[in-house]
């Protein structure tokens, strides 16, 4: 595994400690009790419990000779201290845990144990390998394993004595982010960010989202615009067009699954021909379909027939089929349905119009004292900013009056500088107080003030009192600003007091701050990005069983955002008291049916990209990849 990679996305580093009896694997000791292990492993325990988790390792392969690679030299020379202390490499190939395997053997070395390289040999082999990385040989790939896919876990030794062994888990992390809290435009304008990892360049919704469901009837395939019209009349399309249709098709799971993936086609572009009949030109469209497995798992919990839990999914169609698959269609009739996604393009008369021209337009508007069309013209003027057509310059070019009956189409420009380019942060808040001393009482600014304080305050860009801050954010309660948007604002309050007391070695209080956090979350309309946010925001703080608590519910609705739900397992599968339940089973069921392949890769070694191929020592974890990925 290249350091590169695992410094560039914070892999994080889980370990499994095995309980080894003593053999004579060159004479490595394999301890048979704490006492005997604590004696030999003092260096080893505190080196690593002093490790800063900026300090990375791993095993890297070039060309069939493994190194210890590392990015901190000191912490190396600290950890192989004296002459007996050292590490050796376990050598674990995939097919050790092949489907065709009835059970797995397990041993007290998973693989090819190879030779011990002790501390003498690791820092005269110490060589530099790139900017602040150094690596070592400490052995080679035996000819027998070199065509295979492996891994390769590390044993770390103290006085010759098994202190440690490393399995590493290659799990993506996210950037940790505080929630998004937009700025006040005619209305709170959010980012709507996905869910993006370290090192992707930040993508944003341009457009309006709206999801809805329909229901399938079990021998109908064909969908009529007229079936389509009270959906759409609902969806109350006057401002906007439809830019992108995305349909979610779900068959019940009786039945062949070649024949109900084809239905469900079916019945998706008949949905999709009867939307576009209301429009022109035609609409992007994309469709997937599968068996909705998740839900039929989670809708038998609790029930006389939850006993189908525990089979496979062909010993279940072979059960629901004639009398029996009549008797379960009160719940099978509920899983047959297409979840819709429409992204909504706000219609603009101005769409065309160039926007130098726009900018005129606006200002003799502004001149007229004609605002309501003043404002249509600056928000098209907005929307081609936020879609990168023109340059932001062009504001400079819109000529508003510094007069309170103006003081809104001031504050728009403020914040959509400041959602354009972030940098502006103190441009923007100096026009902001400006503003305020115009227009005291306008929530509007206010807000925005607030909203920006902050990333001041995040970057420490400036010194911001946080007593003074948190009355501040209260107070927007005086000036109408809803209650959720003041919980939004006082969880993100907290997530910067943690950090601030975790820097100064502050546990006490960061603890505090961080229930705070979770006391609050529950109070707040979230998006998937807010709960992906604070999940991340959990388990960067070693609340990882908070984190999966906030997203299980999530992770086991069949609409849950993919990103969200991949995380969720990312925190999960190394917990074998979770993974073995039948509730795990359908969550894992959402994935395949989200993204089969990137499912299945979960399984694969981190060199292709997986987190590792030893989650299937776990029986149930490997009895599902066998079942979904065995192909």
């Amino acid at each position: 595994m290249n350091l590169k990679y695992i410094l560039s996305t914070f892999i994080f580093l889980f370990i499994a400690n095995f309980s080894l009896s003593q053999e004579d694997n060159y004479r490595i000791v394999f301890p048979k009790t704490v006492a005997e292990r604590h004696k030999a492993c003092n260096n080893c325990f505190r080196v690593f419990g002093q490790k800063p988790k900026e300090v990375k390792f791993s095993i890297i392969n070039e060309n069939g000779s493994l190194y210890f690679e590392t990015n901190d030299k000191k912490w190396f020379n600290q950890l192989f201290k004296n002459s007996t202390d050292g590490l050796a490499i376990d050598v674990v190939a995939k097919d050790i845990y092949s489907c065709d395997i009835v059970s797995i053997e397990r041993g007290q070395i998973n693989g090819t144990l190879l030779k011990p390289v002790y501390a003498q040999r690791l820092k005269s082999g110490l060589r530099v390998n790139g900017k602040d990385r150094f690596k070592v040989l400490v052995g080679k790939i035996p000819s027998e394993l070199k065509e295979k896919e492996l891994e390769y876990n590390i044993l770390f030794l103290g006085n010759k004595t098994l202190c440690r062994y490393q399995v590493i888990y290659n799990l993506k992390a996210y950037k940790l982010d505080l929630l998004d809290m937009g700025m006040y435009l005619d209305s709170v304008s959010f980012n709507n960010q996905k869910l993006i990892s370290e090192g992707e360049e930040n993508v944003k919704i341009r457009y309006k989202t709206l999801k809805f469901k329909i229901p399938f009837d079990k021998n109908k395939s064909v969908y009529s615009p007229e079936d389509i019209k009270p959906v759409y009349d609902s969806l109350n399309l006057t401002d906007f067009n439809i830019k992108t249709i995305n349909i979610k098709a779900y068959a019940s799971v009786e039945g062949s699954l070649e024949r109900n993936v084809e239905l469900q086609e079916g019945r998706a572009n008949s949905i999709a021909k009867a939307i576009q009949t209301y429009q022109k030109p035609t609409i992007k469209t994309s469709i997937s379909s599968s068996e909705n497995w998740v839900e039929f798992l989670n809708d038998i919990e609790g029930t006389k027939y939850e006993s189908l839990k525990s089979l496979s999914k062909t010993q279940i169609k072979a059960k629901l089929v004639g009398a029996f698959s009549s008797e379960m269609e009160p719940y099978l009739k509920n899983h047959r349905k297409a979840l819709i996604t429409l992204e909504l393009e706000k219609k603009d008369k101005y769409k065309t119009m160039p926007a130098h021209q726009l900018a005129s337009l606006f200002n003799q508007s502004i001149k007229e004292n004609q605002l309501d069309e003043a404002n249509t013209i600056q928000n098209s003027l907005f929307e081609k900013l936020k879609n990168s057509e023109v340059s932001p310059d062009i504001l400079k070019q819109l000529e508003v009056p510094m007069q309170l009956n103006f003081v809104n189409f001031l504050n728009k420009n403020s914040a959509i500088k400041y959602q354009l380019n972030e940098r502006q942060i103190i441009i923007v808040r100096n026009e902001l107080e400006a503003l305020k001393k115009l227009d005291p009482k306008n929530p509007k600014i206010r807000y925005n003030l607030a909203a920006i304080k902050f990333k001041i305050w995040r970057y420490n860009i400036e010194k911001v009192n946080p007593d003074l801050f948190k009355d501040e954010i209260y107070n927007l309660e005086n000036y109408k600003i809803s209650k959720a948007l003041i919980n939004r604002m006082l969880i993100n309050f907290h997530i910067i007091q943690s950090e601030n007391f975790n820097r100064k070695r502050d546990y006490a209080n960061k603890d505090k701050s961080v229930n705070h956090i979770k006391s609050i979350y529950k109070k707040v309309p979230l998006t998937d990005f807010d709960y992906f946010s604070l999940a991340q925001f959990l388990s960067y703080y070693a609340n990882v069983e908070s984190a999966a608590e906030l997203l299980s519910d999530k992770a086991r609705q069949i609409e849950v955002d993919e990103d969200l739900l991949f995380y969720y397992l990312n925190l999960t599968l190394i917990n074998k008291d979770l993974t073995k339940t039948e509730t795990y089973r359908a969550i894992m069921l959402n994935a395949v049916n989200l993204n089969k392949k990137r499912y299945c890769q979960l399984f694969d070694s981190p060199d292709k990209d997986g987190v590792t191929f030893q989650l299937l020592k776990d029986d149930y974890l490997r009895a599902n990849y066998c079942e979904n990925c065995n192909d």
